[in-house]
C-alpha cells in the first residue's frame, strides 16, 4: 500500500458538516437541557449526526478521570472521585429520555476500585435494560487487568455486544497505551468470544503503524474470534498528546475492509472517520 505523507494539516476527506435534521436537533436539545454526559459531544465525535440520527448515542460510566495515561486520549488522569451509586439510574433515565433503539456505554479504566467498577458497570446494563427493554446494549469496557471473574460479571448482565480495544498494534501498545498490554487484551475479547455474546474490538492507524502490523493485529483478532472491528484514523486531541504520523487514504481503509471480511469478521467498519461506536447498531445481528 502507498505510504502516507506525513502532515499536520487534515486532508479534505477528514472535514464534515454535521446534519441538521429534526432528530439530531431534538437529540442535541434534550443533551443540553437536562446536561446529559455523551461522549458524542464531549469528544466532539465526528459521526455525531449520523448516529442520533440512527437512535444511537454514547455515554460515559465511572467518572470522567482515569487512573491510567493513555498517550492517544485526553480525558483527564489523576485520582477519581468516589463512585456515584446513583449513576446506573440515571444513565437508564437519560437512555430513557432520548428515545434510544441502541446505546453505547463505555468507561474510564478504574485500577483504584478493588473490582475495577465491574458491579457498576452491571447494575447499569440491568437497569437500562429494566427502563428500556426495547433498547439494544453494546458496553466498551476496560481490560480489568485481565481478571476475568469480572469480565463475567459484565457478560452476566448480558449486553448484546462487548468490546474492547485493542487500540494500536502489538509493537506500539507500550508506547501508547498505560499500563495494558496488547496479550492481556486479546485474553479479555478471547473470553468474551467463548461466552457467546458479539466481541468487538477496534484500532487507530497514522500513529506508525505497517501495513503488516495492520494485517497481524487483524489475525489476532480472528484467532480469539472476535466478530466485529473498527479501525479508523487518530487524530491528535491536544497538543500534549501523540501527533499524528501519517493520514491513511479512504483507499487504503477500503482495503483493510475487504481483507477483514476475507479473514472472517462478521462485521468491519474502516474509514478515517470511524470511531468504535461508528454504525454500532448495526453490529447486534
Amino acid at each position: 500500500m502507498e505510504k502516507q505523507i506525513n502532515s499536520r494539516r487534515k486532508p479534505d476527506w477528514l472535514k464534515i458538516r454535521l446534519p441538521m435534521s429534526s432528530s439530531f436537533t431534538e437529540v442535541k436539545s434534550i443533551i443540553r437541557e437536562h446536561n446529559l454526559h455523551t461522549i458524542c459531544t464531549s469528544g466532539d465525535c465526528p459521526n455525531m449526526g449520523e448516529c442520533w440520527d440512527a437512535g444511537t448515542a454514547t455515554f460515559m460510566i465511572l467518572g470522567d478521570v482515569c487512573t491510567r495515561a493513555c498517550k492517544f486520549c485526553a480525558v483527564k488522569t489523576g485520582k477519581p472521585g468516589i463512585v456515584d451509586l446513583e449513576e446506573p439510574r440515571k444513565l437508564a433515565e437519560s437512555i430513557q429520555l432520548l428515545k434510544l433503539k441502541h446505546c453505547v456505554v463505555t468507561s474510564v479504566d478504574r485500577d483504584d476500585l478493588k473490582d475495577g467498577g465491574a458491579a457498576i458497570w452491571a447494575e447499569s446494563i440491568r437497569q437500562v435494560k429494566d427502563l428500556n427493554p426495547g433498547t439494544t446494549i453494546e458496553v466498551l469496557i476496560p481490560d480489568f487487568q485481565g481478571d476475568t471473574s469480572l469480565v463475567q460479571q459484565i457478560i452476566d448482565a448480558r449486553p448484546e455486544v462487548i468490546s474492547h480495544n485493542l487500540e494500536t498494534v502489538r509493537r506500539l501498545t507500550p508506547s501508547v497505551r498505560s499500563r495494558a498490554k496488547y496479550d492481556t487484551s486479546l485474553k479479555v475479547i478471547e473470553y468474551i468470544s467463548k461466552s457467546g455474546i458479539r466481541s468487538k474490538s477496534g484500532i487507530m492507524l497514522g500513529i506508525g503503524e505497517t501495513e503488516n502490523e495492520v494485517l497481524e493485529t487483524m489475525k489476532d483478532l480472528r484467532a480469539v474470534n472476535c466478530e466485529v472491528m473498527t479501525i479508523g484514523q487518530y487524530l491528535q486531541p491536544t497538543r500534549k498528546n501523540l501527533e499524528v504520523v501519517e493520514y491513511i487514504k479512504p483507499e487504503v481503509f477500503a482495503n483493510y475492509q475487504k481483507i477483514g471480511l476475507e479473514l472472517g469478521f462478521k462485521y468491519v467498519e474502516s474509514g478515517p472517520l470511524v470511531r468504535s461506536s461508528y454504525h454500532a447498531e448495526k453490529h447486534v445481528v
